[in-house]
């Protein structure tokens, strides 16, 4: 269990890595640096003169040899100084922070939401024994992944905010602002959770083991509450980093629709205003997100199903076995 849980860390590790070098490159790559970009790019204002743009190359190092920059970069990074926003001057740690209370506001409602409908819809989608129900509950689903995120968003602002002005429109000021855009970003993210775990439960339902609790007499509620829902989780644990890295992504969209101050709006002034060193520092805390969940959940896998820590075991018992053999026939 050790060795497995330090080649995940080692894994987790090497993800941060690529993810950092990967953007750092397609940034780099871009027709111009940041700070030109930002000068001369948005076509507002008057144009900064040459003389301007070299000195500002200077002061944030876009002057040195790429591969200096990203040395440079990365030894900041590692140290947590993700450097400074081109537009406002403000650190990107700085900036990242201040927006990361919203959007975790947000984000940890929605999961909730996702959590608890899509995994009572996939429950009762495949418990009941009603032909036509089924049917109807196992299709929203993939109905719920289709819808776009944005004309959700605008469905719920129409209804409940100005038709009826039930949850306010726009802002993050009060409790009831982050219901509309908690359920707008659950949609989606509770019909992927539904989908997974109903084939999951599908798939557990025809194991032997049902059948045998099932002739001890066990009814079929408790072979489902107490086995099978347990066992069927796993699989949707698999795509929890996934999970994740959607409510990130529709952050985006959410909290533009709903003007929401969070890391998915900064995300969004930041690529409209090309202001590249947040653009990363985003890519960063997004990968190391995944990467921490992904991880949390490697750690939790054993502690949910036994038999992942057993067929690991076996193997590893059944390489050793089959090198000793081959070893043996060498010797013969």
């Amino acid at each position: 269990m050790a060795r497995y849980l330090t080649l995940r860390v080692l894994q987790a590790i090497g993800v941060l890595w690529a993810a950092f070098t990967v953007s750092f490159i397609v940034l780099f790559l871009l027709p111009s640096d940041p700070v030109s970009l930002a000068a001369e790019g948005g076509g507002a204002g008057t144009p900064v003169d040459k003389a301007a743009i070299a000195e500002l190359q200077a002061r944030y190092g876009l002057d040195k040899p790429v591969l200096e920059q990203y040395w440079t970069a990365l030894s900041h990074a590692v140290r947590g100084d993700l450097g400074v926003s081109i537009s406002t001057g403000q650190t990107v740690t700085g900036a990242i922070a201040a927006a990361i209370p919203s959007t975790l506001a947000l984000a940890a409602t929605a999961l909730a939401l996702a959590v608890v409908g899509g995994g009572l819809l996939a429950f009762l989608g495949v418990y009941t024994r009603a032909r036509r129900l089924r049917t109807l509950l196992l299709s929203l689903p993939p109905l719920g992944v289709a819808v776009p995120t944005f004309w959700v968003g605008l469905i719920l602002l129409q209804c409940f905010s100005f038709g009826l002005p039930v949850f306010p429109a726009f802002g993050d000021r009060t409790p009831a602002a982050v219901v509309l855009p908690a359920i707008t970003l659950a949609i989606p993210t509770g019909a992927v959770i539904a989908q997974v775990l109903a084939n999951s439960l599908a798939s557990t339902w025809r194991e032997p083991f049902v059948e045998v609790a099932a002739t001890k007499g066990a009814s079929r509620w408790y072979i489902h509450t107490r086995h099978v829902f347990r066992l069927a989780t796993v699989p949707a644990l698999t795509i929890a980093g996934v999970l994740v890295g959607e409510l990130l992504a529709g952050s985006v969209v959410v909290e533009t629709v709903f003007a929401r101050a969070g890391v998915g709006r900064l995300t969004q002034t930041s690529v409209l205003s090309q202001d590249i060193p947040v653009v990363q520092g985003v890519v960063v805390l997004t990968s190391l997100v995944y990467v921490v969940v992904t991880l949390a959940v490697d750690i939790v896998y054993p502690f949910i199903d036994p038999r992942i820590v057993e067929g690991r075991r076996g193997r590893s018992e059944s390489a050793t076995t089959t090198t000793e053999a081959t070893t043996e026939e060498a010797h013969v």
